[in-house]
């Protein structure tokens, strides 16, 4: 029987260790895939493992890690949120414990580490929040029929500062209040707090419901245009060393150019604001077009105070990238330009989290 892996390791050994045994042709050993334990981790996982043994003609073995953002019953927002859900798993890809790693990309530092290198980000699920609520009621019906009827604001589970910024700005535009509550845990644990009624709805990325099979439990896809994404949400990353030269230019054969394009506007702005995770930073790059062909690619951001009291919002347009070669430093200084015109308004003073 295996042993029980500890906190920030991954399992089992002993399946690692028969996987790279001496004698073992590379072709037929596993791959092994390094991943969160969560339902959604495993089922995201399970995803682009399907495509990695299209493409390398290889089994491919999953290797549930334990990180300590999965240990901690802690709000993010105080336990930093930058790297709390991938530092394990990077570790496990620098010991040679796993071959290569899948993360959601918005947990990501933006800083790259030493060692590491981002091979693939694949096609991007809907970036969009989703709202589950009580009676299947959209957003703008929960606060109004609360205020209409004298009742308490409705009680909106989320960990998020950036989504707490966002629903307070959003029920004081309809002339509602909405008391926001901490919540942590998987999608079923949160979903969960509606049907008990502890909250009367709760936000989750509309990916995740997609990729679990639940998107139809949502009850509205919040528009960006009043609540923007978390920068990188509904992105996938798929993290390996350098040095596997093949395994790379295997794995980049999964990369999509235009989810590359968009995620790195919405982090070099991140980076470029000099926020972290748990910052109060929504960002969403999208292709703006004739109907014909797409003409510009279009960044967005929102930085906000936690209060609803504040926010702000901003977007800038540029061209689209004519080649992939350009598409990284187009989108970079798009990034960049559009953290400078948020600081220039104000954003640095909004943020609750800067980085060190």
């Amino acid at each position: 029987m295996n042993e029980p892996s500890a906190p920030g390791t991954s399992e089992p050994a002993c399946r690692t260790a028969q996987a790279d045994r001496p004698g073992t042709p590379a072709s037929a050993a596993p791959l092994r895939l390094g991943t969160r334990r969560s339902p959604l981790a495993m089922a995201q996982s399970g995803m682009i493992a399907a495509r990695v043994r299209e493409i390398t003609g290889r089994p491919v073995e999953l290797v549930g890690v334990t990180t300590y953002g999965d240990t901690s019953g802690e709000e993010l927002a105080r336990i930093g949120g930058t790297g709390v859900f991938v530092s394990a798993l990077r570790d496990a890809v620098l010991r040679g414990e796993v071959d290569f790693a899948v993360h959601s990309l918005k947990d990501l530092p933006t800083a790259r580490p030493e060692g590491l290198t981002l091979a693939a980000l694949p096609v991007r699920e809907d970036p969009r929040d989703a709202l589950v609520a009580r009676d299947g009621l959209d957003f703008a019906r929960l606060v109004r029929s609360a205020r209409e009827n004298g009742e308490r604001p409705p009680r909106v589970g989320t960990g998020s500062p950036r989504r707490t910024a966002q629903l307070r700005a959003w029920a004081r535009s309809l002339g509602a209040e909405v008391e926001t509550v901490p919540v942590r845990g998987n999608i079923e644990t949160r979903i969960g707090y509606v049907r008990s009624g502890r909250c009367d709805a709760v936000v989750l990325a509309a990916a995740g419901l997609t990729r679990i099979g639940r998107i139809d439990e949502a009850t509205e896809l919040i528009a960006p245009d009043v609540m923007l994404p978390a920068p990188g949400q509904g992105a996938l990353a798929v993290e390996c060393a350098p040095t596997r030269a093949h395994l790379t230019a295997q794995l980049a054969e999964l990369d999509d150019p235009y989810t590359r394009a968009a995620v790195t506007a919405e982090r070099t702005l991140l980076a470029a604001l000099e926020a972290g995770c748990s910052a109060p930073v929504g960002a969403l790059a999208d292709l703006l077009g004739d109907g014909q062909a797409a003409t510009e690619l279009r960044l967005r951001g929102a930085v906000g105070t936690t209060d609803g009291t504040t926010l702000v919002q901003l977007s800038t347009t540029g061209p689209v990238p004519a080649s992939a070669a350009e598409a990284v430093s187009q989108s970079e200084r798009l990034g960049r330009e559009l953290a400078d015109e948020m600081l220039a308004k104000g954003a640095a003073g909004l943020m609750g989290e800067r980085a060190l």
